[in-house]
């Protein structure tokens, strides 16, 4: 499993990344906060700061999701700006392709399952990831069927075929721990499908393959709305708590940019201060340019099921129970060789800093 990041990342190398594969790359004559010099002292909060010129900072996330919409609204809102940043936002199409692309130095900052640092650590790099602020703290997937079914329950997935996500991915592993705990052994009691592409999951289930699939917003409200199937269930609800997506960056690039990385998490913890405060209708009308295919209904709706499953971390501090359950779920899909400490994957300095600002 460790040699997943690394054949994702030579194939990605391989085909350029220049070439703009992961899109993450920038125009040589902007600000690259990774080839400036250590900075000095933190400083002061954004609200008493005077204006300062942005730093372009490159973000790689793993899925253009609604369920990231505390981190839209920061960007929406001008928090991300008020801390000095210009952030460039790009898709990195799964989480593997997100670790690829700060591993190489196609981005600074990815957004992704913790799950990817934790196998880097495992291959014992000397510059790995580590995670410095939480974004979600539960499944965003929804359980997408054909037919609808108002008294569904999971033990009806028995025989079926359902399409899951990437085999080493937080996604699928959750998924499979969900049946696990309903008393179905995936490829046992039903077929659970671990070949299709994130990004092509719904294109799969919509031309005919399977009889379930799991998708994220605004996908899975898309596919509803379009009578293509049929939202069932919420996997997050059902799963629990976990630290589903996080932000990681280089060892050596938190200890280069520290004040950086602190203005970075406090825009996030404004972000998710901000979408816990108000409603769907108006986080939706927010984020709204960030999902030009979308109308404002679908938004509106997809917003509201994640706020009813409490989908969002309320800071960005990582609870080591949670991240310990991580692991649990890892070992329980037979993902992990073998357990990392939690202090050596995790730095929550940036984010009690940023969440103890935000509450000042």
């Amino acid at each position: 499993m460790r040699n997943r990041v690394k054949r994702g990342a030579a194939l990605l190398l391989a085909a350029g990344l220049a070439a703009g594969m992961i899109g993450c790359a920038r125009q040589a004559e902007e600000t690259s906060p990774t080839q400036t010099q250590p900075e000095a002292a933190p400083q002061e909060s954004a609200v008493t700061q005077p204006e300062r010129e942005l730093v372009t900072l490159s973000l790689c996330e793993v899925t253009h999701s609604v369920f990231y919409a505390p981190q839209y609204a920061a960007m929406a809102l001008g928090f991300f700006e008020e801390e000095g940043i210009a952030l460039e936002l790009t898709n990195g199409g799964g989480a593997d392709k997100v670790m690829t692309a700060v591993l190489s130095g196609g981005a600074e900052i990815g957004l992704a399952g913790p799950e990817a640092a934790i196998y880097v650590w495992n291959e014992g790099r000397a510059d790995p990831c580590v995670v410095f602020a939480q974004l979600t703290k539960r499944d965003g997937a929804f359980l997408v069927g054909r037919t609808p079914d108002d008294d569904f329950s999971w033990e009806k997935l028995a025989g079926s075929y359902l399409i899951g996500g990437r085999a080493g991915g937080v996604p699928l592993m959750t998924l499979e721990y969900l049946l696990r705990s309903k008393g179905l052994t995936p490829n046992v009691d039903l077929t659970v499908d671990s070949s299709i592409q994130f990004n092509m999951m719904a294109g799969a289930f919509t031309g005919g393959t399977g009889d379930y699939v799991a998708l994220f917003e605004p996908t899975a409200s898309q596919v509803a709305m379009q009578g293509q199937g049929y939202i069932l269930a919420s996997i997050g609800a059902e799963a629990g708590e976990v630290p589903y997506t996080a932000y990681f960056a280089a060892k050596s690039f938190l200890e280069s940019h520290p004040d950086l990385t602190r203005r970075f998490a406090r825009a996030v913890a404004r972000g998710q201060e901000w979408v816990k405060e108000h409603s769907a209708a108006e986080i939706a009308a927010v984020i709204e340019p960030f999902f030009p295919d979308s109308d404002l209904d679908l938004l509106t709706a997809a917003t509201q099921r994640h706020k009813e499953i409490d989908a969002w971390n309320d800071t960005p501090v990582m609870k080591q129970s949670a991240f310990d359950r991580l692991q649990d779920i890892m070992e329980q899909a037979g993902e992990l060789e073998q357990r990392v400490p939690f202090e050596e994957v995790v730095d929550n300095s940036f984010a009690e800093a940023a969440a103890g600002a935000v509450k000042a």
